[in-house]
């Protein structure tokens, strides 16, 4: 029992200001060296086995590195690998408890040297390790040594004593651990977005905190993971809390956001939107109902906001919604509609107040989480809106910046901090400040997601549309057009690799990269880039006559337009595709 204490008691300290790796050639030893413990974590670099040591037992050769912390251990081609993290920055305090984001590591491997490995497996193992550091220099991993980041303020207040008693490691909700692979026996580390703001209003200071959890289950990347796996875990699930502290009351209103619950897909084929197709041979209720009723069981009541264009190719996935959100028959489950770009076409963006309005009773009566200076609850939410458009980004993060300006004006009120007939719209200074952390905010789950920043940030930031914004979004749009074709493969083998989707074998030497392209891959793009520089050099230097010229120009551009019509035609087999996954893993 002893020994586990010790154990534990070096796991809560693994993410410590001051953390030192000694290394010698055949040992690593970890300790906590800001907290003036005896305990150091020894592992064999050669047998990998994990044992509690001493102080005196770290050799004086051994090469000492501080560190700030373990994300974990994998398995790649050249054996296991020792993740850490080399430097932190102080996002802020919540509740007394400084919040660190790590931002950056090192990967260090067990082996003295890869020399074993052929020419082939050295070639794989730098490309896992690329993948790796993608992932880790992807923003977004949040930490605290003493406070659980994973859970709501809400569903903290709600725990049993033996709940408080419990490590972080085991209580933490598995939903937001995203080094849960790596690092089971440690520490658990979300993936987050989080911001932290003292503000003023009425000469009175309050703490305003907005958390994005993102989840790590049916985790990927924009057009190679949508709709839901069979446990009914959502792509691109993320739990958004905003929470505001003011003389030791706290209130907090939490929302959701996921893609369409039920099996449909939507893979690139170098079209700039390709067309989302439905699954028609699953039982789609099945995986339908789990992801609800984990929704109800979670948050409670459910109001889903579902903003997709109820016209066009997104038609068909709002018609299904609706029918399977009927023939479910779950009063705790209300579906709203509204079509975000018919209704703000021309720039009338006023009209999603439209929204808000319709919703404003359900919200009402969804109240939100409160708690007085004594600790006493106030008040509980009794629901959530399950926000979705197609990406569950830039739509979805408008409408809930909405919402959550709407519940913050009732909690400031209730706080103390605005006075009756106050409008937050009327404060300036915290105004910025709010729109402009829900801009970041969105920003940051685009990223992780789509691979660029959000659309329609400038309404968030300034409460209107710009044509400056709108020249932005179209320069996002090229660039995420260029990755989801291009480069969204090797991401989502990333991040498949680092959530233990897919576990690499030391002894296959048949590994998923060395596939040969079809010739159609490197000769057609050649043939339409020739036949296309023909065409505009036939342009710039006429011939003798018009109809020469006319001539050469209609051959090399009907030559180029003619191969580009070929490779649209097999647009699938020239996009970066995931290697690593399973054709189960990507339905």
């Amino acid at each position: 029992v002893n020994l586990f204490l010790k154990w534990l008691h070096l796991i809560f300290n693994i993410f410590r200001l001051l953390f030192c790796r000694h290394t010698t050639p055949e040992k690593f030893y970890v300790e906590a060296c800001d907290d003036g413990a005896n305990d150091v974590l020894f592992i064999d670099r050669v047998s990998s086995e994990m044992t509690l040591t001493v102080k005196k037992d770290i050799p004086p050769s051994a090469v000492t590195r501080q560190i700030c912390g373990i994300m974990g251990t994998i398995r790649l081609v050249a054996g296991m690998y020792l993740i850490v993290i080399t430097k932190k920055k102080k996002t802020g305090d919540l509740f007394g408890h400084a919040v660190w984001k790590a931002t950056e590591f090192d990967i260090i491997s067990y082996k003295k040297t890869v020399l074993h490995l052929t020419d082939n497996q050295m070639q794989d193992n730098k490309t896992f390790l690329g993948m790796i550091s993608h992932v880790l220099n992807t923003d977004g991993f949040y930490f605290c040594t003493n406070y659980d980041l994973t859970h709501t303020l809400q569903r903290l207040s709600n725990t049993s004593p033996e709940f408080q008693e419990m490590s972080l490691l085991e209580r933490a909700d598995q939903r937001f651990v995203w080094n849960g692979h790596l690092l089971r026996e440690f520490s658990a580390q979300p993936e987050s977005v989080i911001f932290m703001k003292s503000c003023y209003i009425n000469g009175k200071m309050f703490d305003w905190i907005l958390i994005s959890r993102r989840s790590c289950f049916r985790a990927g990347v924009r057009y190679y993971v949508r709709g839901i796996d069979s446990e009914g875990h959502a792509a691109n699930y993320v739990e958004t809390e905003q929470i505001v502290q003011y003389s030791g009351g706290k209130a907090s209103f939490v929302q959701t956001r996921g893609s369409i619950p039920f099996y449909w897909s939507q893979r690139p084929n170098l079209r700039y939107k390709p067309k989302p197709q439905i699954n028609k041979t699953v039982n789609h209720m099945d995986g339908f109902q789990r992801h609800f009723d984990s929704q109800i069981i979670s948050y409670g009541k459910q109001v889903i906001l579902n903003l997709v264009n109820q016209k066009g190719s997104e038609k068909p996935l709002e018609q299904e919604f609706s029918k399977m959100v009927e023939n479910m028959g779950n009063g705790m489950v209300k579906y709203v509609a509204f079509d975000f770009h018919k209704e703000c076409s021309r720039m009338r963006w006023d009209r999603l107040q439209i929204l808000v309005d319709k919703v404003a009773e359900m919200q009402d009566d969804f109240g939100y989480f409160l708690v007085d200076s004594d600790g006493k609850v106030l008040m509980q939410q009794e629901g959530t809106f399950r926000s979705n458009c197609m990406d569950c980004l830039d739509r979805t993060n408008v409408i809930q910046s909405l919402l959550a300006r709407r519940s913050l004006q009732s909690q400031l009120q209730r706080l103390g901090v605005l006075h009756v007939g106050q409008r937050i719209e009327e404060q300036a200074d915290f105004e910025k400040i709010y729109k402009n952390a829900w801009a970041d905010n969105a920003n940051a789950c685009a990223k992780q997601y789509a691979g660029t920043g959000a659309l329609k940030t400038d309404f968030t930031r300034t409460g209107k549309r710009t044509q400056w914004g709108l020249v932005m979004d179209g320069w996002n749009a090229m660039i995420r057009y260029y990755k989801n074709n291009f480069s969204d493969g090797f991401r989502q083998d990333s991040i498949d690799l680092i959530l233990g989707n897919y576990a690499v074998d030391e002894a296959d030497s048949l590994a998923p990269f060395r596939v040969q392209k079809d010739w159609k891959f490197l000769t057609l793009p050649i043939i339409m880039v020739v036949a296309f520089s023909m065409c505009i050099i036939c342009l710039l230097m006429a011939g003798d006559t018009w109809t020469e010229t006319l001539a050469y120009v209609l051959f090399w551009g009907t030559a180029s337009f003619g191969t580009a019509a070929i490779i649209f035609y097999n647009g699938s087999e020239f996009v970066d595709a995931p290697k690593l996954v399973q054709k189960e893993k990507m339905d």
